[in-house]
């Protein structure tokens, strides 16, 4: 007979969703395809309060994938809240993460979680770098403009932080301070709490379809008030004591 007991699973695929009914058959597909016979994974979209068929499509693609779950907000909260809630329903040690819209190729996956897996307890992030992006001029700006303040301020060695792809182990990630904008800083936040970063470079390709629901960087005064507040709190860590407990001998 079959065993009852629940699979247990090594990575959790987190993927943050705002009105992407046309991309999420297509993206799910890939995953299952980078994925399968490497890892007990499991996929977890997080429906971040779409008003459009996305809810749906993924209920009808729960029916024929076991390793596939649906969290829903009631409301729009944001990519970061979106992340933040995949994580902390996430089974798995290890949880990688991709934007939902087709722009982040599944097939890099593989990389990142073997990069986490090969770092030990040293790593704390395997972040992605896009080459080849497929954005317009004015939005490579942006995200050129916004990279170079954030490195010179934070020094956090990274010239891509906006990439969706990212891997990491979950209890490092529920270590640290949760803010709305939290996912463009994981590297700072990550080197803070002590760990290393590995880098692998990732190829972008365009949106399977829709548009964009998640900006990076795009309000820019939330984005500077965000940045002084990771600023402040990297110059108030203070290093985490030993601490071990003592017991009584007979």
């Amino acid at each position: 007979m079959p065993s009852s007991e629940p699979t247990v699973v090594a990575v959790s695929i987190v993927v943050p969703v705002r009105n992407e009914a046309g991309n999420v058959a297509p993206l799910i597909a890939e995953i299952a395809a980078a994925l399968d016979g490497r890892w007990a994974y499991e996929v977890i979209y997080v429906n971040d309060g779409s008003t459009d068929a996305t809810g749906e499509r993924l209920a009808t693609l729960m029916k024929q994938r076991a390793n596939l779950r649906q969290i829903q907000h009631a409301t729009s909260s944001g990519q970061s809240a979106a992340v933040r809630s995949g994580v902390r329903a996430a089974r798995g040690a290890v949880v990688a993460t991709l934007d939902g819209d087709g722009q982040n190729n599944p097939v890099f996956l593989p990389d990142l979680i073997s990069a986490i897996e090969r770092g030990g307890d040293r790593v704390g992030l395997a972040a992605g770098q896009r080459v080849g992006r497929q954005d317009t001029g004015f939005k490579k700006l942006q995200s050129r403009t916004a990279n170079g303040v954030r490195n010179a301020i934070l020094r956090d060695g990274t010239r891509d932080t906006g990439c969706g792809l990212k891997a990491f182990r979950r209890e490092v990630f529920l270590m640290m301070p949760y803010f709305d904008g939290l996912h463009r800083f994981l590297p700072a936040l990550v080197r803070r709490e002590g760990f290393d970063i590995v880098y692998v470079d990732v190829i972008d390709r365009p949106r399977h379809s829709g548009v964009s629901n998640y900006g990076f960087f795009d309000r820019l005064w939330i984005g500077i008030m965000d940045l002084a507040g990771v600023w402040w709190l990297i110059r108030r860590k203070k290093p985490t004591p030993v601490a071990t407990e003592v017991t009584c001998h007979d």
